[in-house]
């Protein structure tokens, strides 16, 4: 597994480059935003591990730009107490974040749990095979030998493809995205609590931080349609059928 780290602290990034290196994985570092916005575009990586204050383009900059073109697990690194630097990472299309200092063990299991989605990323993009009443129930036609989609008005999950479908054009999510909305799919209206969604899609076995599931599920709207997921105000989201 090849990690990018972008981090302009000498020391930090060193020393996290280390400590990576010494769990098994493969680290490429730089020291500025656009030195890592070339990293990325000239190789190939499981994981980007973003500071977000960085001299030239800063982390959220850079994680707009990767975005533009890669649903590559992001992990941003966040000064502690910024809350400001946490939502606008989200915002920006990060997947999860850690504050610094942070501890290797910590750092470690985050690039895990990330990892671990990724493994969830979409196939290649294809018609999807039929539709259903509307009601969330799966389509009859078309998936023999396997389970057919599920049909949400226009919204179409293949959780055996892994491939999501609106109006019959295929979105293309980010692993996290993806994990959420089928954790949706497998529940469709059914209200689900926010720590539910950390255990059940960020792998957190604690209290994690529920601003991680409100910004990924503003991201999965504007992909999906707004109107898709209801918020239940004092409990949680739902997919509507």
């Amino acid at each position: 597994m090849t990690i990018l780290l972008v981090e302009d602290d000498e020391v930090i990034r060193r020393s996290v480059t280390m400590a990576l290196e010494r769990y098994g994985y493969r680290v490429t570092s730089a020291g500025d935003g656009l030195t890592g916005l070339e990293l990325f575009r000239e190789g190939r990586h499981d994981l980007l591990l973003l500071d977000v204050m960085l001299p030239g383009l800063d982390g959220i900059g850079l994680c707009r730009r990767i975005r533009e073109t890669s649903t590559d697990p992001v992990l941003m690194m966040s000064a502690r107490g910024d809350a400001l630097d946490v939502v606008s990472g989200l915002e920006a299309g990060a997947d999860d974040y850690v504050v610094k200092p942070v501890d290797t063990a910590v750092l470690v299991a985050r690039i895990r749990s990330l990892l671990r989605r990724a493994t969830f990323a979409p196939a290649a993009s294809r018609t999807p095979a039929g539709m259903a009443d509307g009601r969330g129930r799966p389509d009859e036609g078309g998936h023999p030998g396997g389970h057919a989609p599920l049909v949400f008005g226009d919204l179409t999950v293949d959780t055996e493809g892994l491939e999501v479908f609106v109006a019959g054009r295929p979105v293309a999510l980010a692993p996290t995205e993806l994990r959420l909305l089928l954790e949706f799919a497998a529940n469709p209206g059914v209200v689900l609590d926010r720590q539910l969604l950390l255990r059940n899609v960020w792998d957190y076995g604690w209290d994690g931080d529920s601003r991680v599931v409100d910004l990924c599920v503003q991201r999965l709207r504007k992909k999906i349609g707004a109107e898709r997921i209801q918020t239940v105000r004092g409990f949680g989201y739902k997919l509507r059928r």
